[in-house]
């Protein structure tokens, strides 16, 4: 039997929030709602064979329990190279993973976690770095998805294993030279998305060099995100409003750290 304390996972869930689950506003609102899928699409996706769920926690959290048909892939630290963890994984090494966890060209991905969605749009993020841009995030994540009762499971599922050829968009990641070229320009906006002790540089998480870009914009992620115990993301009305009072405006072009 899987319990209730069984299925937290290691997160802190409260099944009975005094205020019940916020919901935002319809996935209409969002100027790019395909990039978000909710519970319900997803409920009714999940046998599709073009459509592969990825749990992006740990694979002891997998073990204990995942939303059914889902395979798992603990993003942190396996989606960085090898030889050099401070870059993405090379292509080579991206196909191969991709290929074992049954993705191609024709496949739609729906990656969650149980880390309020920050492991999941890193796996949102890369897909696209390597040209495969059909992938959702899954709004709520694995919180959500339980406690709204959804089907959840132990079983490991078996995928065909796939031919997955990356093609890198290079226009996604900033260049070290480019960002040192642009720290005047008032049109490029640094926006740092770190926790307050990493951005004053009280937190080090091991890091020889501490503190910020110079001119950056502190925003950390968690403000674009409802509170727990959902965690989905807000209303596109809030999320406009939160970068407007940090003056990112989408005439200026964002780089993100």
């Amino acid at each position: 039997m899987i319990t209730q304390k069984r299925m937290k996972r290691g997160v802190y869930l409260c099944p009975f929030h005094p205020g019940g689950w916020h919901m935002t506003q319809a996935p209409t609102d969002y100027a790019r709602p395909e990039l978000l899928a909710d519970a319900d699409w997803l409920k009714a996706h999940l046998d599709d064979p073009n459509v592969r769920v990825i749990d992006c926690a740990t694979f002891e959290l997998y073990q204990k329990a995942h939303i059914r048909n889902a395979v798992g892939l603990q993003v942190n630290p396996f989606i960085k190279n090898t030889d050099d963890t401070l870059h993405v994984m090379p292509p080579d090494q991206f196909a191969n993973l991709m290929g074992d966890l049954g993705v191609s060209a024709n496949t739609t991905v729906v990656a969650y976690d149980t880390a309020g969605g920050v492991p999941a749009s890193r796996m949102w993020w890369v897909l696209n770095y390597y040209g495969h841009t059909d992938v959702k995030v899954l709004n709520g994540g694995w919180e959500k998805w339980f406690h709204d009762g959804l089907p959840v499971s132990r079983e490991i599922p078996k995928v065909p294993t796939t031919t997955f050829t990356p093609m890198v968009d290079e226009k996604l990641l900033c260049s070290l030279e480019y960002g040192k070229s642009h720290l005047d320009d008032t049109q490029v906006v640094y926006l740092d998305m770190r926790s307050e002790g990493e951005w004053t540089g009280e937190t080090t998480r091991g890091n020889k060099r501490v503190g910020h870009i110079p001119g950056a914009v502190h925003l950390e992620w968690t403000n674009f995100m409802n509170p727990e115990p959902n965690r989905t993301w807000k209303s596109a009305g809030e999320l406009q409003e939160v970068l407007d009072a940090a003056g990112i405006t989408p005439d200026r072009e964002i780089i993100t750290y």
